[in-house]
């Protein structure tokens, strides 16, 4: 038996779940998962479904949407109880989800597109963030202008990443490949170093060394992927309401973090990440928006949390033309727009 750790006691699980699922039930009937009108916390029943969520980085604000759900109680009005795990480097958040070390996860659309081509069960289920934040980092005195000036040069990056074959094919170029460190002591030492960055991140601490610095975004290639939130087949087959419950409060988590005042996500995130500060924060969330990088681009009727299937097409035949995902695969093999509140579908 799983023996789920919850209020400082530990209790049996498959007890414990069948009781909540009834809640879970009654609380879908009731209404109180959507978007909005929900009933405050202090009227849900007490017997909540435990849920473990894999981050892939350590608490920051690219996670403040489902902190904010947390600090805020709309995973309990749902009729859950959430951990947010977090991840670093070796995460393994594939394997997690897909052995059930964790119901749900994050995850790059295109590395799980690869893994479902390679038998882990997965699928996506919603998006965390519509467009993709990665870019390359260059100093501002570089001569590398475009991703085609990268031919002969060395990129400091996480190795096995899909867009690098990608680039390399689609401009023509062949560039050397340094494994990151994911720290920035090698840039901010040598002008000459090319490196994988997030545009919520990295140039927030150039910036706070006085260093000048130029990015070049990935979806300016023409390659931009889905942050998803993921979970496996045999969840969306034997749990759907959990899954609708956990994707709909967590929208409603990124949609209040992102429109209203982030302090109770911010609060959180610091309570634990001792490395993370409110200006790191505040320049965080400020990329997500000016990047469109969560909410999308409203005019091309992109909402947060969207998950379309027609883009993770895209994504699929983008990676195939490209020679990165051998296997041919149709997007209801890795993805699915079911369990996304209405509001999103539109």
């Amino acid at each position: 038996m799983f023996l789920a750790p919850m209020g400082g006691r530990c209790i049996v699980a498959n007890v414990r779940n069948l009781l909540s699922l009834l809640v879970l039930k009654s609380a879908l009937l009731g209404g109180i998962i959507g978007l909005g009108g929900c009933r405050p916390a202090s009227e849900v029943a007490p017997f909540l479904r435990p849920v473990v969520f894999q981050s892939d980085w350590f608490p920051q604000a690219e996670h403040g949407g489902f902190y904010q759900a947390l600090a805020k109680g709309y995973y309990e009005e749902a009729g859950l109880a959430v951990e947010i795990r977090s991840g670093g480097p070796g995460a393994g958040i594939l394997l997690k989800v897909a052995k059930g070390i964790a119901d749900f996860g994050m995850s790059r659309g295109d590395d799980t597109i690869l893994a479902v081509s390679r038998g882990l069960p997965l699928v996506m289920v919603g998006a965390t963030l519509q467009h993709d934040p990665q870019a390359l980092l260059v100093h501002a005195s570089s001569p590398v202008q475009s991703f085609a000036d990268l031919d002969g040069h060395t990129v400091t990056a996480a190795l096995g990443m899909t867009w690098i074959p990608y680039i390399q094919k689609k401009y023509g170029i062949t560039f050397g490949l340094v494994p990151t460190s994911y720290g920035l002591a090698s840039f901010l030492a040598d002008k000459t170093v090319i490196q994988q960055c997030f545009l919520t991140s990295e140039p927030f601490f150039t910036s706070q060394r006085g260093v000048a610095v130029r990015t070049l975004p990935l979806t300016e290639t023409g390659y931009d992927v889905y942050h998803a939130i993921i979970t496996t087949r045999a969840m969306v087959r034997t749990d759907p309401d959990v899954v609708r419950a956990f994707v709909a409060a967590s929208i409603r988590g990124w949609q209040d973090y992102l429109e209203g005042d982030p302090t109770p996500a911010h609060e959180l995130i610091m309570s634990r990440n001792a490395d993370m500060t409110l200006a790191q924060l505040a320049y965080s969330r400020r990329a997500l928006l000016e990047h469109h990088l969560a909410t999308g681009f409203p005019a091309r009727g992109e909402r947060v949390g969207q998950l379309k299937l027609e883009r993770v097409q895209h994504e699929i035949n983008v990676l195939r033309e490209f020679n990165v995902l051998e296997k041919p695969l149709r997007a209801i093999d890795v993805a699915t727009e079911e369990f996304l509140p209405p509001s999103t579908q539109k």
